[in-house]
């Protein structure tokens, strides 16, 4: 099978991080393209490979799957012997409401800590609804940890799909220096020093594109 995954600019754009994360850190193969934000052909590239005219978008062959968690069940479903998702029964079934929850919700994160990895790390007062996703993410991340995480540093103990649904929110608590108790500080330590982490992260700060009115937030 080939797989290609067309992505958006890799200093922005959290959803076309999460599959991205996952693939690479599970090892699946996989070719990528890049449709930069910010130009004037932006949706209309887009548009050759997604009918919904939004990253990311997985190609396997002449099939087409959008969507940041939609990649990351098709990809599951393909290589079901890697465990993309927890094997217990209800670890898997919290894996995926923690990242139903993070797909749909954090407004107040998304909007107020937008993703920025060329971004200098430092402080940004929180607005009453960002510190309230705040708050929920640490509760949730602690639960997880408490009762699946003992086998790992992450949420459900090795590395999966709920991690990689949650790796932009780590990038914004971390760029913007966001204070979290020791224990999410650890979490964010592990997610951060994978492999796959610092590759997307060196590719991003290589991209020749910068768009100002993301730089400024």
């Amino acid at each position: 099978m080939t797989y290609t995954l067309i992505i958006a600019n890799k200093s922005y754009s959290s959803w076309s991080f999460r599959p991205w994360i996952l693939m690479r850190h599970f090892g699946v193969d996989f070719t990528e393209i890049t449709v930069p934000l910010g130009q004037p052909d932006t949706r209309a590239q887009i548009l050759r490979f997604s009918p919904a005219g939004k990253c990311p978008v997985l190609r396997d062959g002449d099939f087409v799957v959008w969507d940041s968690l939609a990649i990351i069940e098709y990809v599951a479903e393909a290589f079901p012997e890697l465990p993309i998702w927890p094997r217990g029964r209800e670890a898997r079934a919290q894996a995926r409401s923690l990242s139903a929850e993070m797909h749909s919700g954090f407004m107040g994160v998304r909007s107020h800590l937008p993703m920025n990895f060329r971004r200098k790390v430092g402080e940004r007062a929180l607005t009453e609804e960002a510190r309230a996703d705040v708050a929920r993410i640490e509760e949730a991340f602690a639960a997880a940890r408490e009762t699946f995480g003992a086998h790992g540093p992450f949420l459900f103990g090795g590395f999966s799909a709920a991690d990689a649904m949650f790796a932009p929110v780590v990038s914004r608590l971390h760029s913007y220096a966001v204070p979290v108790t020791p224990q999410t500080r650890a979490y964010m330590d592990a997610v951060m020093a994978l492999p796959a982490w610092r590759d997307w992260r060196d590719g991003a700060l290589a991209e020749p594109w910068a768009i100002e009115k993301y730089d400024r937030l």
